[in-house]
């Protein structure tokens, strides 16, 4: 008889230390990466910035980084891992990224998402999001558009 064995997922605060681990995923999940200056000045320099991690069986397998202006929310950026995608930790990380927005004081979050990118889209109307604008050739890699989407906290 095969055991089931449950794997812990649990989402946190970034840390320094967690960089590599987020730099590989970065670079596996977008064309235009983020350097890890970029997380660095974020992490160490902007005021105004959040991130969170989510690890599953202790391993950093996704992040997403939030500004947090006043009472508005902009996500800058998330990511799950390619391998460890369509296991529900996008969902469970942006809940907590939500949760994280409201508890810091916003009131409303915003992002922009690529056109063609249909499930990142359907995971965030999930959430009560709503596309509210475009941004015309807002990627620089592809001149792809990004739809601005929206909700109220």
């Amino acid at each position: 008889m095969m055991k089931e064995v449950k794997q812990e997922t649990k989402v946190r605060e970034m840390l320094i230390e967690d960089l590599p681990s987020v730099i590989v995923i970065e670079n596996e999940s977008f064309k235009t990466p983020w350097k890890k200056r970029d997380f660095l000045h974020d992490l160490l320099k902007n005021t105004f910035s959040h991130y969170l991690v989510i690890e599953k069986d202790k391993e950093v397998v996704g992040y997403c980084g939030i500004w947090i202006v006043l009472e508005s929310a902009q996500i800058t950026n998330i990511a799950i891992s390619p391998k460890e995608r369509g296991h529900q930790l996008g969902k469970k990380l942006f809940n907590e990224v939500l949760n994280h927005a409201r508890e810091q004081g916003a009131t409303e979050l915003t992002l922009e998402v690529r056109e063609s990118n249909v499930i990142a889209q359907n995971l965030y109307k999930h959430f009560g999001m709503k596309i509210v604008g475009k941004r015309e050739g807002y990627y620089q890699d592809n001149g792809e558009d990004a739809l601005v989407m929206w909700v109220k906290l």
